[in-house]
């Protein structure tokens, strides 16, 4: 299956916050796009390293014990096994990838949890 878009309209096809919709799947690894508004719950991923990648807006990936500011364009990893949330004041349009098996509430199911079934459910 080969995919392609345009990312201002997968993002426009996003309702709700930090409900991730997957765009691609690339070496079993999933393109998902989110957007951010409001506090995450803090979580890890014991096995898997994020990517995130700021498309709109600006917001915090927050640690225990610092918050890395991220804006348009700016990009983050977070290592494997580290406690993180993002928080973002206002609305954010963020890109993530992980691997196609990453829950991403990490090691909580909280109202935010989605199933992968959600999150690829427009791919069929």
């Amino acid at each position: 299956m080969t995919y392609s878009g345009h990312l201002t309209e997968e993002f426009n096809a996003v309702t709700e916050y930090f409900t991730p919709r997957v765009v691609a799947i690339a070496n079993g690894q999933y393109v998902k796009l989110a957007k951010f508004k409001g506090e995450f719950p803090f979580h890890f991923h014991a096995e898997e390293d994020e990517f995130f990648l700021v498309y709109r807006g600006e917001f915090n990936m927050c640690y225990r014990d610092r918050e890395i500011p991220l804006k348009e364009g700016n990009f983050h990893v977070v290592p494997r096994g580290i406690e993180h949330r993002p928080y973002a004041a206002n609305e954010a349009w963020v890109m993530f990838v992980e691997p196609a098996e990453t829950k991403h509430t990490g090691d909580l199911d909280t109202e935010f949890t989605k199933s992968i079934e959600q999150q690829v459910a427009h791919l069929r």
